[in-house]
């Protein structure tokens, strides 16, 4: 059996880094983005986790979820991890970011920027659904609501897929920091 990054006794981070991970509610992506940000945590790596609920509650505070609203909220969430990554530290936004422009606006802004898309069929999210979004959305309680009756625009170019209905969160966790160090962010030793 090979052996796992997670065996690694030491790991450095070579230089600032932004995980942007996109999918939609009830994926799986602060699942994997608190599994990362811990592990990284554990080895020693400077991280900072920005996840989507808590940034509406204090950085995005009284915006909506109008097209226009959620834009500005990822594209703020962008600016934060900009300034993290280009101090050197990994920044690890979970966000649904379901358009595709606010979240190239941020590549572009942040460049070293790795875009993790945990794919899960719909109905998959809606059985993970511990708050019951899904089904108010599809009760008419709630407008506008990502997957339902507001478009989920799927990332073109990602660098990471991780598909959450036939992975385990060890195992896409393993593919991100394969893929990370795949890329120059990472080394183990």
């Amino acid at each position: 059996m090979a052996q796992s990054v997670f065996d690694s006794s030491e790991v450095i981070l070579n230089k600032g880094v932004t995980l942007w991970f996109t999918g939609l509610p009830s994926s799986g992506k602060s699942t994997l983005a608190r599994m990362l940000e811990r592990q990284l945590r554990k080895w020693g790596v400077r991280v900072e986790l920005l996840d989507g609920d808590v940034v509406r509650t204090h950085l995005s505070k009284g915006l909506g979820f109008s097209k226009e609203d959620r834009e500005t909220n990822v594209k703020r969430i962008g600016f934060v991890c900009h300034l993290l990554t280009r101090n050197g530290v990994a920044a690890i936004a979970s966000a649904v970011s379901p358009y595709r422009e606010p979240r190239d606006y941020n590549r572009r802004m942040i460049g070293q920027f790795v875009e993790i898309f945990v794919k899960t069929p719909l109905e998959e999210c809606e059985k993970r659904d511990v708050k019951g979004l899904y089904k108010k959305a599809r009760a008419g309680e709630i407008q506008g609501f990502t997957g339902v009756d507001d478009p989920y625009e799927e990332p073109l170019n990602p660098e990471i897929v991780c598909e959450t209905s036939s992975e385990t969160p060890e195992q896409s966790a393993e593919k991100i920091l394969k893929r990370l160090e795949a890329l120059g962010y990472l080394k183990f030793s």
